[in-house]
């Protein structure tokens, strides 16, 4: 269930074509003279641990990119909206510059569906020559765009396109269709979803890998869904757009539908969003059978030079600021030179008569087994800046995933962290073969929580491990019967993929599974713990752990307050489980009439362009197009 890869030599842009696009739309952008606004779609379910704080103090990096990108490729009328900032907000209100935008994009995570899809409903009440191009992206895009689809012709909430790849498939659906684009009254442009609707029918789009669009839409839902293939990737990650172009485009947060005259000022950014989001790297050396990561960067890993993460650090706290970072990386520590070269060039960055390491803190995502290879570098990484870095345990035992961690280790890399003045924030994983307690023994979750709170953890990260779309695990997990389908009358909703809600697991009575995630939480966060962490806050850590401690108790009442009733519900209600896991029910091709890359095994196949009738080919679809490898 893995997203098939291009071939090897097909797979990355050549060196400077993300720059060049940005340049060539620059050549045009007065002439089209676009209004656009980004939403991030954010569902309010899932405020619990551990994204509480962050989840509304950050401001997500995805659709701050496409913001940011669509800026730096000169078109300045851009707004950024976020959903957690303005939950009313409605795209049949909004006004930019007093008018309709040319080009509504949403970004959502699977997480956040459901208000992704309210967006593109309000958007269809819309008349549709007055509706603007409406382009949906975002991880729920990469794995399942057929998801943003609807097949319900009562409950219609299709976007013109799903973008399932990165800034450059935008720009470059955005090229296209800008070429095909006449002029219109007022010397503008004509509107921006005829030009649209003129090359998709051309096939225009056909050539740009990373779409999925619908043809001979009927009462608001398509026939079929054409998908152009699996995107290729910038190879280097400095051509992407500097991320402080997307924060001048905040929208002000707000209770209104529509949007603000003016973005947020630069001086009150830092006030909503204390922590900017850089991408820094991209890809994992580790192959985790339930993370999606390694099919999704096919096998590349990808980096910024630590010259250019240094100009971003200083120009988000000179403009804006912040001086709080968290990076984005799936593994910093993957590469141990490069980390060193980074760290290195963050140490030493001097601008404006100041030491860059006095403004900026941050922190990323690692390894056990990588911390530990570079113990004795951990000082250097601290002078850089670092003070926090999120470890993936996962299991101490290896019981679900080995990446070279044990009990021992794992207490071994804790102490040199929190030695070097960095705080080990532990990213746990509770599966049916762990059991609670094991006296004796560090099988248990109770066991190696404890463990963890004795090695010097800030803060616990503890989620169920669920089914992951593009995971190699995910198909199984379903056709096994091990995800539920509802429990007491209640269906499982997209948001309660979280990690948060038992939701899959073999256990007869999976209710114990969701008792013991807040058990555990319960144990790590609680009054006695916060006493003891200010008693002993004379260390490097200084009150880090106490702020921790204070913001889990928060999360851990929000999750108890969300989590106990389906708890119940697995505990005295029916349970039904599903056999498959979720498939388009409009069927799918590439351009030329072969499966589609995005797929899911049991998609109806639609006919070929040049086919008679209009009934899908009577078999399932595969994951493999004609030029991809599995």
């Amino acid at each position: 269930m893995e997203l098939p890869r291009r071939a090897h030599d097909d797979r990355l842009l050549r060196p400077g074509e993300l720059t060049d696009i940005r340049r060539r739309l620059r050549a045009v952008a007065d002439a089209h003279d676009l209004a656009s606004v980004v939403v991030c779609a954010f569902d309010r379910r899932t405020r619990m641990l551990p994204f509480i704080y962050a989840d509304v103090r950050m401001a997500p990096a995805g659709p701050r990119a496409i913001a940011s990108a669509l800026a730096d490729a000169g078109f300045a009328k851009t707004r950024l909206l976020l959903q957690q900032w303005n939950p009313r907000a409605r795209p049949s209100a909004m006004r930019l510059d007093g008018r309709v935008p040319d080009l509504l994009l949403i970004s959502s995570m699977s997480l956040h569906t459901a208000a992704c899809r309210a967006l593109l409903r309000d958007a269809r009440r819309m008349p549709p020559d007055r509706r603007p191009l409406v382009v949906v992206g975002g991880s729920v895009c990469v794995y399942e765009p057929w998801n943003v689809f609807s097949d319900d012709p009562d409950r219609p909430f299709s976007p013109d396109v799903a973008v399932t790849g990165e800034e450059y498939v935008l720009l470059h659906l955005l090229e296209v269709v800008l070429s095909a684009r006449r002029a219109g009254a007022e010397g503008r442009g004509e509107p921006l979803r005829r030009a649209f609707a003129r090359a998709r029918d051309a096939g225009m789009l056909d050539d740009v890998p990373g779409l999925v669009y619908g043809l001979g839409a009927r009462d608001g839902v398509a026939e079929v869904l054409v998908d152009t293939g699996i995107q290729r990737l910038a190879g280097d990650l400095d051509e992407l757009p500097h991320p402080a172009g997307g924060f001048a485009l905040l929208e002000r947060p707000g209770k209104s539908a529509e949007l603000a005259p003016r973005p947020l000022p630069p001086g009150q950014v830092r006030r909503h969003s204390r922590i900017a989001s850089l991408v820094m790297t991209f890809g994992c050396k580790f192959s985790c059978p339930y993370c999606s990561i390694g099919a999704y960067n096919q096998g590349h890993y990808r980096t910024k030079s630590g010259e250019r993460i240094a100009d971003e650090m200083h120009r988000l706290w000179r403009e804006y600021g912040i001086r709080y970072f968290f990076g984005t990386d799936d593994n910093f520590f993957n590469d141990h030179r490069r980390t060193l070269e980074v760290a290195e060039t963050l140490a030493r960055t001097e601008v404006d008569g100041y030491k860059l390491r006095r403004k900026a803190r941050w922190g990323t995502e690692v390894t056990v087994h990588d911390t530990l290879r570079l113990r004795e570098h951990l000082p250097l990484i601290r002078t850089a800046g670092a003070r926090a870095l999120w470890l993936g345990v996962e299991d101490m035992t290896g019981a679900l995933v080995r990446k070279g961690q044990t009990a021992g280790k794992t207490a071994e890399a804790f102490g040199a962290l929190r030695a070097a003045g960095i705080c080990p924030m532990p990213m746990m994983m509770h599966h049916d073969d762990q059991p609670f307690y094991t006296p004796g023994s560090p099988s248990g979750l109770l066991n190696q929580v404890r463990l963890l709170r004795k090695a010097g953890a800030v803060s616990l990260q503890v989620l169920m491990i669920t089914p992951a779309a593009g995971s190699r695990l995910y198909e199984e997990t379903f056709t096994s019967g091990r995800v539920l389908r509802s429990a007491g009358g209640r269906v499982v909703d997209d948001h309660m993929f979280d990690g948060n809600y038992v939701i899959a697991s073999r256990d007869r009575r999976p209710w114990r599974r969701q008792l013991n995630l807040l058990a555990s939480y319960a144990y790590f966060y609680n009054p006695l713990r916060l006493l003891t962490t200010l008693l002993k806050a004379r260390d490097r850590l200084g009150y880090k752990p106490a702020g921790a401690q204070l913001l889990g108790m928060r999360g851990l009442v929000q999750t108890a307050r969300r989590t106990l009733g389906w708890m119940f519900r697995l505990m005295l209600g029916r349970i039904e489980r599903r056999d498959a896991p979720p498939a388009s029910r409009v069927p799918m091709r590439d351009p030329a009439g072969d499966p589609a890359a995005h797929a899911i095994p049991g998609t109806p196949i639609a006919p070929p362009p040049d086919a008679a009738d209009g009934t899908p080919r009577p078999r399932a679809a595969g994951r493999a197009p004609t030029g991809a490898t599995s």
